[in-house]
């Protein structure tokens, strides 16, 4: 089966500087993939070369088996793009939005305006068909960017932050979106920094850093490889614990006064800790697909 998209010794140099380097990835057809990584890692490049919007500078992506460097326009009509930004018309309502962006794919006025009635339920904006743009809230108007990608009937979705800076609220209803059109076999390629929602919507992740792939993976799976089933944290600790956790051969890292334990065996380091520092201040959790990027891509800040 061709899959949604394949990346091959895939690279992006802009200068000197190697973006995206040589990497190799796929999504297969009503697969939903998430590329996480810290800013700067090269996972928005990668996307931009996917959309045909960036120049390949060596390797190759194919979507749905059509190379992007050969049959771009091929290639646009069967994505729909959610974009982080905010670049909805403002001289335009709702509705408008949606008709005429419709016009980019050559979609009939009237197949057009059914399609736009249509996703403006899914997206429980309906009531706002005529309303101005400028009077949409923020979670409104990621609710239409996301209406709009789908107005041509995408056969995959590109999403780039699509909750950023959204209330719980908003945050649930997109999900709740996504994963219904995953079910109808729409093939999904997601950018996002909230871990949870990586671990809630993908199939499969692939973290980057410095243009590389660093792993990837289902999220459960790389969890329990990468960190184990708990994690205990310590802090107001002195030399003397620090040395007991030595001792004992506990995977940790220590991070400016905190230590993040990671037990492979669910509650046996907590256990542990509680008999031997019952005093001690701790917080014992699931682990996360946060603490694995977290592990893989480090905690420092890189712009």
């Amino acid at each position: 089966m061709v899959p949604a998209v394949r990346g091959q010794k895939l690279t992006k140099k802009f200068g000197k500087l190697v973006a995206v380097d040589h990497i190799d990835f796929v999504v297969g057809k009503g697969e939903c993939v998430g590329f996480l990584g810290p800013n700067g890692a090269g996972k928005t490049t990668t996307i931009r070369m996917v959309c045909c919007y960036t120049p390949i500078t060596e390797g190759e992506v194919k979507v749905f088996g059509l190379d992007v460097k050969t049959n771009p326009r091929d290639v646009k009509a069967k994505l729909g793009i959610c974009p982080q930004e905010d670049n909805l018309d403002p001289d335009f309502t709702v509705l408008k939005n949606l008709l005429v962006f419709a016009r980019y794919f050559n979609v009939s006025s009237d197949v057009a305006k059914q399609r736009a009635e249509e996703l403006l339920e899914f997206v429980q904006l309906k009531d706002k068909a005529r309303e101005d743009i400028r009077n949409l809230s923020g979670g409104m108007k990621r609710r239409l960017i996301l209406a709009r990608s789908l107005i041509n009937n995408p056969e995959l979705l590109v999403l780039d932050e699509p909750t950023t800076g959204l209330d719980p609220q908003a945050r649930q209803l997109i999900w709740q979106r996504l994963r219904q059109l995953k079910r109808e076999g729409v093939s999904v390629l997601l950018t996002t920094h909230y871990m949870e929602e990586a671990t809630q919507l993908c199939d499969r992740v692939i973290l980057m850093d410095h243009g590389k792939i660093l792993l990837q993976g289902v999220p459960k799976e790389l969890i329990a490889k990468e960190i184990g089933k708990e994690v205990v944290e310590l802090w107001n600790f002195d030399s003397e614990t620090l040395q007991a956790i030595k001792d004992r051969h506990w995977t940790y890292e220590e991070l400016e006064g905190r230590l993040y334990i990671y037990d492979r065996g669910g509650d046996e380091v907590s256990k542990e800790i509680s008999k031997l520092f019952p005093n001690l201040e701790r917080l014992s959790r699931p682990a996360t697909l946060e603490d694995v990027f977290l592990a893989r891509a480090g905690r420092s800040l890189k712009e």
